[in-house]
């Protein structure tokens, strides 16, 4: 809470790159904290934290700002590039989320990007309906599967690094992702 009311956090921007046309299409949002004493915080040293309490929607609220924020800059620079941004399985049960992205994508005039698998997929159904592409990031751990995959409106999968960093070297990992693609 403290790094948001002192603004410490900053968004970092990963392009996305389409690599048939060789063009930069969108970026993915990675919150960074910078610390006046420790400095950099990668968003793995604090994120589990603000998941375990109720400031992860806050946080989420911060970098969905942020985001479309930039995004209405890039626009205003004549550049069309999506914007996506992680969403943890607990913003999945806040039923005011829709409402939120909705007001933000107001606000900003930007068109449209599981413990209850049933509520987040009315959740993320009623996003998708909005125009807002939805991504299943780290796909093969945690809560990402196949039946999520069947039943879920995504448009793209990004399959977890720890398969793809192994995959020339390791069989196993070059066969889940060559199952997977």
């Amino acid at each position: 809470q403290s790094a948001m009311e002192h603004d410490q956090l900053t968004p970092y921007c990963q392009p996305k790159v389409n690599l048939r046309f060789q063009r930069v299409e969108g970026v993915e949002v990675l919150l960074r904290w910078i610390h006046p004493e420790l400095g950099l915080i990668e968003p793995g040293d604090f994120i589990p934290l603000a998941e375990q309490s109720v400031l992860i929607r806050r946080l989420t609220e911060w970098v969905l700002n942020a985001a479309l924020r930039q995004c209405r800059v890039w626009r205003d620079a004549g550049l069309e590039l999506s914007v996506a941004v992680n969403l943890s399985p607990k913003n999945l049960h806040d039923s005011r989320l829709p409402a939120k992205v909705a007001a933000l994508l107001e606000k900003w005039s930007v068109p449209a990007l599981m413990a209850d698998p049933k509520h987040a997929l009315k959740i993320l159904t009623q996003l998708h309906n909005m125009g807002i592409k939805l991504s299943i990031d780290d796909f093969g751990t945690g809560y990402s599967s196949l039946v999520y995959l069947k039943e879920l409106p995504v448009s793209e999968i990004k399959i977890d690094g720890s398969f793809v960093m192994d995959m020339l070297t390791d069989e196993n990992d070059a066969v889940i992702v060559h199952s997977t693609l």
